[in-house]
């Protein structure tokens, strides 16, 4: 006799079956075929080397080792449906934590939080702030909304949500803003531009794409963080480069001016999560996310000179 556990198939057809004192009510509340429970009840006795159940006329009758495993089975499942439900309860009502950059944060998200408690109030949305040290795969994250491009990690499941597009911007109130709004692009290889450290590849890449080299940028003021530099373009202190979200309020309100567009990159703005830790969350999230990119009054449209 094998002293390994049975199937746990066979088991739970067994469980059913003497509970309920019927094959035919626990193929119904398995969802499988009469047969199939029957083929499971005699696995299970062939693996035990006893039998389970006598004929009682036209029904079954458990054996006394039947009466046995009866019981033990009974408590056993009843305990795992016990602790599966609060494991299910328990993560419904936890929060789902999203990292995010600070700007990203501050400029599109934090506008949007009301609209999005409103249509999906069950989420309980948390969000963590952070500038490149936010990863999904640590304790206290459930997942990670990132510009970032193709390919993904292997161990992560990724909704895509919109292709980056990034841009120039500046103030009217910048000192340079009568000589340049009606500029080529070119004219900003004249000018200390604003930049930073978090996305050191956001100028060349704009420069590549306006088919000017790259090594004629010149760099002015650096900040360590996006969400800094786009305060210090609207407080007029030169031009600054950003993605189409973040800045779409400011352009609509006339805080800021993108003379030159918005061109599309290689990025993706996208929702990062384990596939080891899949969240049917993450999906309500994602189209959410998508709807509110997609509405044309959250995405101005500009066009490049």
């Amino acid at each position: 006799m094998s002293h390994d556990l049975p199937p746990l198939n066979a088991l739970r057809a067994f469980e059913a079956t003497a509970r309920l004192n019927s094959v035919s009510q626990a193929a119904e509340q398995l969802h499988v075929t009469h047969g199939a429970v029957s083929r499971q009840l005699k696995v299970l006795e062939e693996h035990l080397g006893v039998s389970l159940f006598s004929k009682d006329g036209r029904g079954l009758k458990l054996t006394d080792a039947g009466l046995r495993l009866r019981d033990v089975s009974a408590e056993a499942f009843e305990r795992l449906r016990g602790v599966c439900a609060e494991l299910t309860q328990s993560t419904a009502d936890a929060p789902f934590v999203l990292g995010c950059s600070g700007s990203l944060l501050a400029r599109w998200f934090i506008p949007r939080l009301g609209r999005l408690n409103a249509d999906l109030p069950d989420l309980r949305l948390h969000l963590s702030a952070g500038e490149g040290d936010l990863d999904p795969r640590r304790p206290g994250l459930d997942a990670l909304l990132v510009f970032a491009e193709p390919p993904w990690p292997a161990d992560m499941q990724v909704y895509e949500l919109v292709s980056e597009r990034i841009g120039p911007v500046m103030s009217p109130h910048y000192a340079g803003f009568a000589r340049l709004q009606a500029a080529p692009a070119s004219a900003l290889l004249d000018e200390p531009l604003l930049h930073t450290t978090s996305r050191p590849q956001a100028w060349p890449t704009w420069a590549r794409q306006k088919h000017l080299e790259p090594q004629a940028l010149k760099f002015g003021q650096g900040f360590e963080h996006l969400y800094y530099l786009l305060e210090a373009a609207v407080a007029g202190l030169g031009v600054a480069i950003a993605p189409e979200p973040l800045v779409a309020e400011d352009v609509r309100a006339g805080r800021l001016v993108a003379p030159w567009g918005f061109d599309e990159t290689a990025a993706r703005l996208a929702l990062w999560l384990p596939k080891r830790a899949a969240d049917g969350r993450a999906g309500q999230l994602a189209q959410w996310l998508r709807h509110e990119l997609s509405q044309p009054s959250q995405s101005p449209r500009l066009h490049s000179k």
